[in-house]
């Protein structure tokens, strides 16, 4: 028989956790993590991004240690190392990869070519004015609601849109903890009247309808390793907007912002034009490399390499 192979699969790096003082780091957390990945004979990572994280950390962590620091580890545990994403599965219709809407953050930009990116923001207009013509733009947030997200940063820029006078509404649908950030209270008054949704969607195919429902996904996060929830907004028709940092690169190349200010300026465009993103089979990045229908044979074979019978 052969040997039962220990596959860890790493799906969030406690070295680089943000904590607002160092003191409040759990160092036994980041510990385990290095020890797990020792024993382990496979180290599954979520995304590149997760993997160079982890292993650029470990010597730093370390130095954390009064005494004993071995050296040599991140070596150690990159030859066992490999990426997969985590797969994807939903009960809906899949996306229409062919039919993509050439709707980029690029074309948001302030460049020379602005007046010609105009004409075709108004020619995709015209294409789909039947479609929802009098609603605003609707924004989803669909993060938990925690300090790592950064809920200071996207109520802030909410409500400077508020104050230009757009118009649109706002669906803040995340995991609630018992420990809510202060901002939220203030941003649920601020926002009243943009408010659509409002806190934990728990059953799932009311989650999904509410992504449906969305024009944009937006994601201020200081602390993310794959994102789960934007994949799922873009899968059911939203157009991402994250941050030039953390894995969003990997994933979403064409559709980030560098400041809280680009952000800003990107959804006064989009609130001026939201008929533009509401087009039938639009997908605003191939969602295949995440599916469980194109990852699963992969993830067979590392996790049951003797079950042929596995569908």
């Amino acid at each position: 028989m052969a040997a039962i192979k220990k596959v860890l699969y790493f799906h969030e790096n406690q070295l680089v956790y943000p904590v607002r003082k160092q003191q409040d780091r759990d160092f036994q957390y980041g510990y385990n993590q290095i020890i797990s990945c020792l024993a382990a004979d496979i180290v599954i990572f979520n995304s590149k991004f997760n993997q160079e994280s982890f292993l650029s950390s470990i010597d730093g962590f370390l130095k954390l240690m009064p005494d004993y620091r071995p050296k040599g580890l991140s070596d150690k545990i990159r030859s066992k190392c490999k990426v997969l994403y985590y797969p994807l599965q939903f009960d809906l219709p899949a996306p229409q990869h062919l039919k993509m809407v050439t709707l980029h953050d690029s074309e948001l930009d302030d460049n020379d070519q602005r007046e010609t990116q105009k004409g075709a923001l108004v020619e995709s207009a015209k294409c789909c004015q039947s479609v929802c013509s009098e609603l605003p733009l609707h924004i989803v947030w669909p993060h938990r609601w925690e300090h790592d997200k950064d809920p200071d940063t996207f109520f802030s820029v909410i409500c400077d849109l508020k104050a230009a006078g757009f118009q649109f509404v706002v669906s803040v649908i995340g995991q609630v903890f018992n420990e809510v950030p202060e901002m939220f209270e203030r941003a649920q008054s601020e926002l009243r009247e943009h408010i659509l949704n409002w806190g934990y969607v728990s059953d799932r195919d009311d989650y999904l309808r509410v992504l449906k429902s969305g024009d944009v996904v937006v994601s201020t996060a200081a602390h993310e390793f794959f994102g789960v929830a934007m994949l799922e907004a873009v899968y059911c028709g939203c157009y991402p907007l994250c941050p030039n940092r953390l894995v969003y690169p990997e994933i979403f190349s064409k559709h980030l912002y560098s400041t809280p200010n680009q952000l800003l300026k990107r959804l006064k465009r989009l609130c001026q034009n939201p008929q533009a993103l509401r087009k039938e089979g639009k997908c605003f990045i191939d969602l295949k490399p995440y599916l469980w229908s194109t990852l699963k044979e992969e993830y067979v074979q590392i996790l049951l390499p003797e079950d042929p019978s596995f569908k």
